[in-house]
């Protein structure tokens, strides 16, 4: 084993590059207090939060120690991805941790905000925490292959992305086909997913950013939205969630629906923290405009926990198409990768065959062509000397036998 093999196995782990944000936000670091203690510049520090690059050495030792978490807060952190794969290596990266799904529903409620909630969702989040639970344990006797780990994380999550796609786009088709796109990709980057601190985040960061891309509005299928409840009150959260821009919608769904907290929802919105907040206040005014339950809500506690209960009343009200199901996602997304190889080498193929041919038909050396005869009229007669005629030769004889009358040529003599 070489020296930087060596030092490479001896450096401390890194969270993935937004859980290096979320830690210094945490600690209430700025960018320029890293900078100047790890010894580096802000825009360095900036690199490494978004994953282009990552410290080494000294400074690596010194990055991690300064963003690491408390022990609270590691000891009352369960990652979701020990249930499915073993601890990550140095040279797997990891993508940005997102805040784990504890329920299936569209839009759960997470236990870091003290909101109302009725009966029945607690009913809810109580059996799905049973059901976490007893997987668990059935994980510590048995370690799940990748394809059931898979499996299960589908069957827990898909139906809910379905429901928040649908908010967020207020199409059915579209939520029901960028939800079985993430977790292609996800399949296909499964060894990555896997060791992720959230891999239901990472699927549903995946999911919303296909359903947000503006080349749908391209697609004759997706150009309008489907038609809004027939119900006034959800009409009116419809209407208003698509008034929206797309990523005032984003934040308000992750924050008030999901449950997220503000740092990572501007985490996951590739935000500052400041600007989630900004967009969160904008986006509830403008529901608030719509919805006057909300607008007289006294505390903001208490519109989060409206807009909860509203957005998740709408999502499950309206009947989204159910996904398929999760062998047929695995087995598009093996067929997907397969299809693109086979494109690319059967493109690098004739690429190569084209580059061939040329080489062996293209001529050696220039040859400049040949230009075709033609007849030119216009052309005036030629200047110069011409041949002389017969009374030309006489006169010219005449001139060299007679001398020119003018004064005597002057010949030098010697003395």
């Amino acid at each position: 084993m070489t020296r930087s093999t060596t030092d490479e196995a001896a450096a401390p782990q890194l969270p993935s590059p937004k859980e290096r944000r979320r830690l210094r936000e945490a600690k209430s670091l700025s960018e320029e207090q890293v900078a100047a203690a790890v010894g580096v510049t802000r825009a360095t520090v900036r690199s490494w939060e978004t994953g282009r690059t990552s410290p080494r050495g000294r400074k690596r030792a010194l990055y991690a120690k300064l963003i690491a978490p408390e022990p609270e807060a590691i000891a009352t952190t369960t990652p979701a991805a020990a249930m499915t794969a073993p601890a990550p290596t140095p040279e797997a990266p990891t993508p940005a941790p997102k805040a784990p799904e504890t329920a299936p529903e569209a839009v759960p409620q997470t236990a870091s905000k003290a909101t109302p909630e009725s009966a029945a969702d607690r009913n809810t989040d109580t059996d799905t925490d049973t059901e976490v639970r007893a997987g668990a344990e059935a994980v510590g006797e048995r370690r799940l292959s990748p394809a059931e780990a898979f499996d299960e994380l589908y069957t827990r999550t898909a139906p809910g992305l379905v429901r928040q796609a649908y908010l967020l786009t207020g199409r059915r088709a579209l939520a029901r086909e960028s939800v079985e796109r993430a977790f292609q990709l996800a399949w296909h980057r499964w060894p990555e997913v896997a060791v992720d601190r959230d891999p239901a985040g990472w699927v549903r960061a995946a999911a919303y950013e296909y359903a947000m891309s503006p080349w749908h509005r391209l697609r004759r299928a997706h150009r309008h939205p489907d038609a809004p409840p027939t119900e006034p009150g959800k009409r009116a959260l419809f209407d208003a969630l698509l008034d929206l821009p797309p990523a005032y919608r984003r934040t308000l769904l992750l924050y008030d629906g999901v449950g997220l907290d503000l740092p990572e929802t501007a985490a996951e919105t590739e935000a500052s923290t400041p600007a989630a907040a900004g967009r969160l206040m904008t986006a509830r005014a403008a529901v608030a405009e719509q919805l006057p339950e909300l607008a007289s809500a006294a505390t903001p506690a208490e519109q989060s926990a409206l807009l909860h209960d509203r957005l998740g009343g709408l999502a499950r009200a309206e009947h989204v198409p159910v996904p398929r199901p999760a062998r047929a996602v695995r087995t598009g997304s093996e067929d997907r990768a397969r299809l693109w190889t086979r494109a690319a080498v059967a493109g690098v193929a004739l690429l190569i065959a084209v580059t061939g041919l040329t080489l062996h038909t293209a001529p050696t050396h220039y040859e400049p062509p040949i230009s075709p005869a033609e007849r030119v009229g216009g052309v005036p007669p030629r200047g110069g000397p011409q041949k002389l005629t017969a009374q030309d030769l006489k006169l010219q004889k005449t001139l060299r036998e007679q001398l020119a009358h003018g004064p005597e040529r002057l010949v030098p003599q010697l003395r």
